[in-house]
This record gives structure tokens, sequence and C-alpha cells, in this order.
């Protein structure tokens, strides 16, 4: 593990940012504090019992100025800092197009990971150096946390939600992974390691890893196997939103809202169809809460996400 000593190694783009924000945080809260009990102490000397310093009281006047003044300058620093920080988080919400995505699910006790062309890991996760990876995670059964310190990124995975981590790795090495939520009994063993590779190492350990069908392939099967293509194709004599296309568009609802189609939208489709019903269609689609998985949800949420329109050669 390259983790050695009392300073973590800055193993990604991000880690340099945060680093960063925290020493500008020390600096300026030791600095406020060194204030803070300078006056005290000078203040504790002078006007000690029996010192012949003038207890007269400040005009009003000084002493409103003196108050106004500490309370606005405090403030802006609190909303400089804070926009600082935030706009780190900013950037990473609104990621280029252009991103390696990893699905990975959280369970007691281990992370399993499966990169798009299939292949499947468990308790590792191999990325490769200077491109940004973004990581689509659900959890199985409780709250997890996706914690690898030397890129200081940590997310929370929430049962019932899909959540995004977004991170591009940039020295080649072996990290530490931990879940950051205590989960149960062997929360403490539920470690692992992220590896990050040369692009062309990482190329070449693709293809020695055997591999499965794809996420997006076995959501195929999973999309047959359930009766989704009975109404969701273009031959089904239900009359049911059709999907290619579907993934990322706005969706016009029959209460008025429009949503976007992401991956709590198709989520949410699955387990509540009468949440969200489509404008012009009936709400006649069954929940699927109980019978589909949160591993199955996210192969039928990639097989939807890799539809196409028909105009781009896609198919229903």
């Amino acid at each position: 593990m390259n983790e050695p000593g009392i300073w973590l190694p800055q193993a990604s783009s991000e880690a340099a940012a945060t680093d960063t924000i925290l020493i500008a945080l020390l600096v300026v809260s030791s600095a406020i504090v060194l204030l803070v009990a300078g006056l005290i102490t000078v203040f504790a000397i002078r006007y000690r019992k029996g010192s012949p310093a003038s207890r007269e009281p400040l005009p009003s006047i000084f002493a409103r100025d003196v108050e106004f003044g500490w309370t606005f300058a405090t403030l802006g620093l609190f909303i400089a800092i804070f926009a600082w920080a935030a706009s780190q988080n900013i950037t990473l919400a609104h990621p280029p197009a252009a991103r390696m995505e990893i699905h990975v699910l959280a369970k007691r006790w281990m992370w399993k990971v499966e990169h798009a062309g299939g292949q499947g890991e468990i308790d590792e996760l191999h990325v490769p150096a200077g491109e940004l990876v973004e990581l689509i995670m659900q959890s199985e059964d409780v709250i997890h946390s996706f914690y690898v310190p030397a890129f200081r990124v940590k997310q929370d995975v929430v049962p019932g939600h899909t959540e995004r981590l977004r991170f591009t790795p940039e020295k080649p090495g072996t990290y530490h992974l931990f879940c950051a939520e205590y989960c149960g009994t062997d929360h403490s063993r539920m470690i692992g390691r992220v590896v990050v590779q040369s692009p062309e190492e990482f190329a070449a350990w693709l293809t020695r890893q055997p591999q499965e069908d794809d996420l997006a392939k076995s959501g195929r099967q999973l999309f047959v196997r359930f009766g989704c293509a009975g109404c969701h194709e273009g031959q089904a004599s239900v009359r049911a939103p059709r999907l290619s296309g579907l993934f990322g568009a706005p969706v016009q609802l029959a209460d008025g809202r429009t949503v976007t189609a992401d991956d709590a939208y198709v989520r949410d489709s699955i387990l509540q169809p009468k949440r969200d019903i489509v404008a012009g269609y009936d709400p006649v689609m069954p929940s699927f809460a109980g019978v589909v998985s949160d591993g199955e949800i996210a192969g039928l949420t990639a097989y939807i996400r890799a539809l196409r329109a028909p105009a781009d050669g896609g198919v229903y």
C-alpha cells in the first residue's frame, strides 16, 4: 500500500484541493483563536484588580462599530470559505461526458465491482491514472460509506438510492479502501484496495480478466425475464412509454411536472410506478418492490441507459 507514515499521498486531483482547504481552515481558525486568546490575556493583565488602567466605558458609537465590524468580518470570512469549499463539489457535480462508469454494489461485508465490459472484482477496484472515474453505487442492505483516504473522497451509500462518486486518480499505486459507516458485526473487515495503473497497464489488466456479460446485456436479459419487453417494446400490445433514448431526457408527467429520467427516476418507476405517471399513459404498471434486487435494478438501469433513440440506429 502507498500510504506509509503520517502524511497520506495526494493520489487524486481532488486530494490537493481538499488539503488546501483543510490547511486554510486550520490557519484561519488558529489565527482567530490566537487573536482571541491574546486579547483575553492582554485585558486580563491590563485590567487586573488594583491596576491603574482607566475603566471609563468606550463611546457607544465606537463600541457599536467594533461589534458590527467584528460580526460582519467573521460572516464574510465564513461565506468566502464556504463558497471556496463548495466550488469543488459543484465542479464534480457537472462532469464532462467522457468519463469511465463503474458500478459498485455494497453489501455486508464486501464491495462488489463491475466494469462496463463485464469484468468483476470483489473488494478491489482497478482504475486508470489520469481518467475521470464515476462510481455508480448502490447498497443491498444497510448504509455503507465508500472511503479512500489517499483520494480524499468519501460517499455514503444509502439503501434505496443510487449514489455517484467522481474522482480522477493521478498516481499509480495501491491504496486503502474502507467502509466508513458502521454496518454491522464485520464492519471492520469491510476493507479493500484501489489499484491505480497506467492506461496501458489497465488495458492489459482488463484483457486478462474473465469477461461475463456486461451490465447492460444482463439488464436486457432481466428486461425480458421480468416481462418489461411485453409492454415497453415497439411490438407491445399494451400502450406504455418507449424507453429508447429515454435516459437523461426530460419526461412530462400527468400532474404537469417535468422530471429528468435519471437513475433515481428509473428506480422509482420500477419500485413505485404509481408515483410519477407519464403524461398520456394509464397507471397500469405493477410494482416490482420485493421482486427485483438492487443489483438487478442496476442492470436494468444500465440497459435503459444504453438504449439509443431509433434515429441513432438503436433498437427498442
